[in-house]
């Protein structure tokens, strides 16, 4: 038997231990925490493209209906849904919650909502957006 092979014991007062090899733990790609951090890369990148009369909004594709959100945040609530945060185009505030695998809506530039403030780069702020929530 080759070294790298492994075989049941023959008896079962045998045992026969073989040493495993060690994986390295990585993230599950599946988490909302991992789509959240692939949304803001995103959202980063759209950003860039943006001047300063403009902010991120993003247009609703499937409800059959065109619903416009200015995103002012974005969250995560493991093991599955993420967050949206923000205000229509009438100013009324909103949350749209979805499964990761639902996930579907087109970036788009809106105007500033207040034209006397720099507009909000969602991308940037990372650090101040909404996380998990404790249940």
């Amino acid at each position: 038997m080759a070294a790298n092979e492994y075989s049941l014991p023959t008896s079962p007062n045998a045992v026969k231990t073989k040493e495993l090899p060690v994986f390295e733990v990585q993230p599950d790609q599946n988490l909302a925490s991992e789509f959240h951090k692939r949304l803001i890369q995103m959202i980063a990148e759209f950003e860039i493209s943006l001047d300063e009369q403009h902010e991120v909004g993003m247009r609703l594709v499937s409800f059959g209906q065109n619903i416009t959100l200015r995103v002012e945040g974005i969250g995560y609530f493991n093991p599955s849904l993420i967050r949206f945060f923000g205000t229509t185009e009438a100013g009324a505030p909103v949350e749209l919650i979805q499964h990761i695998s639902q996930i579907s809506f087109l970036l788009m530039a809106v105007n500033k909502a207040d034209p006397a403030n720099p507009p909000k780069r969602i991308g940037f702020n990372a650090s101040e957006e909404t996380k998990e929530e404790d249940v």
